[in-house]
């Protein structure tokens, strides 16, 4: 008997539920914006050296002068960061030359660049010339930004164990919209970057307490509802795209992204509280109320006066035992299922920023490359639903690990020419780190202890936060050596996969309250056939 009895007694997966489950999830079609928006807003357009008095005069019928300015790179590309310091007029004319351009002196863009704005009318790239000896920065504000989400992911863990989940839920809404929309006014650089970090924090505690809510989802219909809660997540890749094509302006794509965000903090007043962390600190009471809540909205309003704080203190008797002693972070490592669970956990993300996060490189529109690696995740997800509902967690997680690795791997050894192919290849990996995605975020909390459930989540998220700052930074890697990047990240994939068969499986199993519980569930799924017979 525990918690779990209790909501199958206040009607299951009732109406409460349902509506519960639309709240929360609607959030989620603007949250995988959040960390995919620096692939617009800090889009890299076309761009040449500023040619003073005649860059302005120049347009498609008269590009041919820049050739009198620009010099052409390897690629044979008018170059980027250098300019002729003299006009050389004879390089645009048919007949031959005798001076061998490569010759001719060069300048670096003294007076800025000219970007073309049919991509990107505006991106913090163009805004602050973040390009040529500058352009790691526009790596680096996504980093900062993944570093408030770290630092969020620490912060807010915390914060809601000892304030509640959904009061964090709540402020992790208002944070969100005010300072995501005040990011829109940043009148530079550093300050763009603050506003980032602080929006970053509040992604965090966005995440982890609506995940922490969904407590009040029963045992079976946990698959259900985390994959079509995750549906919302694909969906919102799509309309990022949408939004960033429509508004092609850095400033604008902030402020629809953000403001509503001020919409979910209003109507998040209606959420309950998580009633077992109420339990667990001691307001036992004020758990009783948002039980007899849900009975009523469940229709089952008799069970107000069948279930009594002394029925619900009964219930949740083991759970609160636990909760009396001290657990610390280290407490995720120290056993061994423990210690293997938070292994898997913290480097899953990794190969999947890696993926996501630089668009352009595919040679791609970036639009519609954007549409195609949010629709890939429909499918992918169904998938995912599938396997989790009938092969289990365990199999689904390590499966979409491996898969993915296999596909990174795949790419190395296909010619930079071949865009299409290299295109497919990256689109399959994405479908199976999305599908992995999708396991995790309900595999975490199944996994974890009520005990220690949020502090769990919040390392996760921590280490996984890491994983996502390191990724952008490991595409520098490229320079050393080309496939360097995706031996990285695909080998992150395998450790995680073969990592995964070793975990406990949670398909159809109470949340573990103790740390006992979960050490018991290890222990069985090492030993499969003594399981079997002494059921």
């Amino acid at each position: 008997m525990g918690f779990a009895d209790l909501l199958d007694e206040v009607g299951g997966f009732g109406r409460f539920q349902m509506i519960h489950v639309a709240l929360l999830s609607i959030p989620g079609l603007l949250m995988a914006s959040q960390n995919l928006l620096n692939n617009f807003t800090a889009g890299v357009p076309e761009h040449h050296c500023r040619i003073p008095n005649i860059t302005a005069a120049l347009n498609e019928s008269t590009a041919a002068l820049l050739r009198a300015f620009i010099p052409l790179d390897s690629s044979r590309t008018p170059s980027k960061c250098t300019r002729y310091t003299d006009a050389q007029w004879h390089l645009i004319t048919d007949k031959p030359s005798h001076t061998n351009a490569t010759e001719l002196q060069t300048e670096a863009c003294a007076e800025g660049w000219t970007y073309d704005k049919t991509e990107f009318i505006s991106s913090i790239v163009s805004e602050w010339d973040l390009v040529c000896t500058l352009r790691s920065l526009k790596q680096m504000s996504q980093t900062i930004y993944m570093g408030g989400v770290l630092t969020g992911a620490i912060i807010f863990g915390g914060l809601s164990d000892r304030f509640g989940r959904k009061v964090m839920l709540i402020w992790s809404y208002f944070q969100l919209a005010v300072l995501g929309t005040f990011t829109a006014l940043s009148p530079s650089y550093v300050v763009y970057c603050i506003f980032r970090f602080l929006t970053g924090m509040s992604v965090s505690g966005v995440i982890l307490n609506a995940v922490s809510l969904m407590e009040w989802i029963p045992t079976k219909a946990r698959t259900l509802v985390g994959t079509i809660s995750s549906f919302f997540f694909t969906f919102g890749q799509m309309i990022l795209a949408g939004v960033a094509y429509s508004l092609k302006d850095w400033r604008k794509i902030h402020v629809a992204i953000c403001l509503p965000f001020f919409i979910f903090f209003f109507y998040s007043w209606w959420y309950s509280e998580s009633a077992r962390w109420l339990v667990l600190n001691g307001r036992s009471e004020e758990a009783l109320k948002h039980l007899h809540r849900v009975a009523k909205i469940n229709g089952k309003p008799e069970m107000t006066e069948k279930i009594t704080l002394e029925v619900l203190e009964s219930h949740m008797q083991k759970e609160v035992q636990s909760s009396k002693s001290i657990h610390t972070v280290f407490d995720l490592l120290k056993t061994p299922t423990m210690r293997k669970i938070s292994m898997c956990l913290m480097v899953v993300c990794f190969a999947y920023y890696g993926l996501a996060m630089d668009l352009q490189k595919f040679g791609v529109n970036i639009y519609l490359m954007q549409i195609i690696f949010g629709a890939v995740d429909f499918p992918a997800k169904l998938v995912a639903l599938l396997m989790l509902s009938f092969l289990g967690r365990r199999i689904t997680q390590g499966t979409c690990l491996l898969m993915s690795a296999s596909v990174i791997f795949a790419n190395i050894f296909v010619p930079k020419g071949k865009t299409i192919t290299r295109t497919a290849l990256a689109v399959l990996g994405k479908g199976f780190t999305s599908a992995s995605f999708t396991c995790i975020y309900l595999f975490t909390g199944e996994l974890y202890p009520t005990v220690i459930r949020q502090t769990g989540m919040g390392f996760v998220s921590t280490m996984a936060r890491i994983g996502s700052m390191a990724a952008p930074a490991v595409l520098i890697l490229e320079e050393i050596l080309p496939a360097l990047p995706s031996i990285i990240y695909g080998g992150s994939a395998v450790l995680a996969g073969f990592i995964a068969f070793l975990l406990p499986e949670t398909l159809d199993i109470p949340l573990p309250d103790t740390i006992e519980d979960v050490e018991e569930k290890g222990s069985m799924a090492n030993a499969p056939t003594l399981t079997k017979h002494a059921t």
